[in-house]
């Protein structure tokens, strides 16, 4: 991991670097660097994978943090902040870059490397909500059931991935580099792993929301979706499978949904988890702090 250091303000900045955006737009990744370096003191740290993120996140001292990555990178510093009981004290900062970008602008980050930058040097702390499952599990944006979209990659295979993502001839001979590199054009890639698509047909769950059932197993519906709502509540929807016209969506709100029933995949911001049979999300308000454009 290597680590850059500039000291042009007395603010302390440490500014971690996701191998995915320095591969994927490595432009965007010196604009940021470039501006954040200019307007702040900044340990610039470039991390090779999952393992160096977090300990990267761990020696932060007294600087803040700032991310330059893509949702995932995002998910992944609350996810282990959370998990280290560090989250409510420690304010984020992101430069998205990347391909998933969806959630840092429905949190209200520009996309742009340039007005993320100078939010981060200019911008003010807003906390923010989120949902923690009962397998500690993170949710800031939103749960789906069924999994839809494009990023069906469940977490374990997401982080193989990411490892996938260093050069594997870092630090070779380069004659052993080259012989990698033969035989790689020789023998057929592996496709990667994804979580297969849920079964057709309308899914039977019971879904309950501060104990009370807001739909049950006899009831079949055509999707489930939680979200993390103001004053530490879950906004649920559940949308029946609708017999001629089309049924209107059950509605609810509360601290704690517990979904339960056939085994089913789910869709947690970028990522897709499961099969599980219960899974239960618990509304925190106020959990962590994101630093946004005043």
């Amino acid at each position: 991991m290597a680590e850059v250091a500039t000291s042009p303000t007395s603010d302390q900045l440490l500014v971690v670097i996701d191998p995915v955006a320095r591969r994927s737009d490595g432009e965007s990744v010196r604009i940021a660097k470039d501006v954040l370096s200019a307007g702040a003191t900044t340990k610039v740290c470039l991390p090779d994978g999952p393992e160096e993120f977090a300990r990267a996140l761990a020696r932060r001292g007294s600087r803040r943090p700032v991310l330059v990555g893509d949702d995932r990178a995002l998910m992944r510093a609350v996810g282990l902040l959370h998990r280290q009981r560090e989250l409510t004290g420690c304010a984020l900062s992101l430069v998205p870059v990347g391909g998933a970008l969806s959630l840092a602008r429905s949190l209200g980050v520009p996309t742009g490397a340039v007005a993320a930058a100078r939010a981060v040097l200019d911008g003010a702390e807003r906390r923010m909500n989120l949902l923690v499952d009962d397998s500690d599990g993170v949710v800031l944006g939103a749960v789906r059931i069924p999994p839809t979209g494009a990023a069906r990659v469940r977490e374990e295979d997401a982080e193989e991935a990411e490892d996938a993502d260093v050069d594997p001839g870092a630090g070779q001979h380069p004659w052993l580099r080259t012989c990698q590199s033969l035989v790689r054009t020789l023998v057929p890639a592996r496709p990667p792993r994804v979580a297969p698509a849920p079964e057709g047909g309308p899914a039977r769950l019971r879904v309950e929301v501060d104990g009370r059932t807001l739909v049950d197993l006899h009831q079949p519906v055509e999707s489930v979706s939680v979200v993390p709502g103001p004053g530490g509540i879950a906004r649920v929807e559940v949308r029946p499978v609708s017999v001629g016209a089309e049924a209107a969506p059950l509605l609810a709100e509360g601290r704690t949904v517990t979904v339960s029933g056939a085994h089913f995949r789910y869709r947690a911001d970028a990522l897709v988890s499961g099969p599980v049979g219960t899974r239960t999300w618990v509304a925190r308000e106020d959990a962590w702090g994101l630093t946004l454009p005043v």
